[in-house]
């Protein structure tokens, strides 16, 4: 198992076929405003590759963009919201079709209100990820060791959490709603992004 880092784009031919587990990191919060500083994927293989995108930066990466746009290949996210609206903001690819842990987890793990990353690897693969570095400065020239092995952790576990959550979404009867609630989220990024993020354009008000 490693981590590999590089500036700009993904080389090409490093990703095996099949589903890819992918993450950003960005500025803060804000998508138009917080620029996208680092990229993390994985193929569920062993190795985490961190792609980051400098100051003033392009965002021409077409080997990255390639896998991102691929419609075969599934991406799988924790809080894809967030990501996809990065991605297509910066990048100008919608990275689909998607598969999100925390809405599977919200549709199956009813029994308690702890959706984060760090709870469902606990929970369900019986391990433990600091979050520590998660507020750090991830425009920095230099990015840390620490910083590093956090972007690669944010992807390592993604696979496996899809295959515990997807015979939970099966036993409930919840798997053709969230397979819905997953085609959605490319939209519900871009509502985030036009200006709709705080408010319910389905509710009566």
């Amino acid at each position: 198992m490693a981590v590999y880092f590089h500036e700009e784009d993904l080389p090409e031919g490093v990703l095996a076929a099949g589903p890819v587990a992918v993450d950003t990191e960005t500025m803060g919060l804000v998508t138009t405003r917080d620029r996208l500083c680092v990229l993390q994927i994985s193929d569920g293989k062993g190795d985490e590759h961190l792609v980051r995108f400098g100051v003033g930066s392009a965002y021409d990466a077409p080997n990255l963009k390639a896998v991102l746009a691929d419609p075969a290949r599934l991406k799988l996210y924790h809080f894809a919201r967030f990501d996809l609206a990065a991605i297509e903001y910066y990048l100008g690819v919608v990275a689909a079709p998607v598969f999100c842990t925390k809405i599977a987890s919200k549709l199956v793990r009813t029994y308690t209100d702890r959706h984060g990353l760090k709870n469902l690897i606990e929970e369900l693969l019986g391990e433990s990820i600091s979050k520590q570095q998660q507020s750090s400065d991830w425009g920095a020239a230099e990015l840390s060791e620490a910083q590093r092995e956090y972007a690669a952790s944010d992807v390592r576990h993604l696979h496996r959490l899809r295959e515990a959550l997807v015979p939970r979404l099966e036993r409930e009867g919840r798997m053709a709603l969230a397979q819905a609630c997953f085609d959605f989220l490319p939209a519900r990024a871009r509502l985030d992004v036009a200006g709709w993020a705080d408010k319910d354009i389905f509710s009566h008000e």
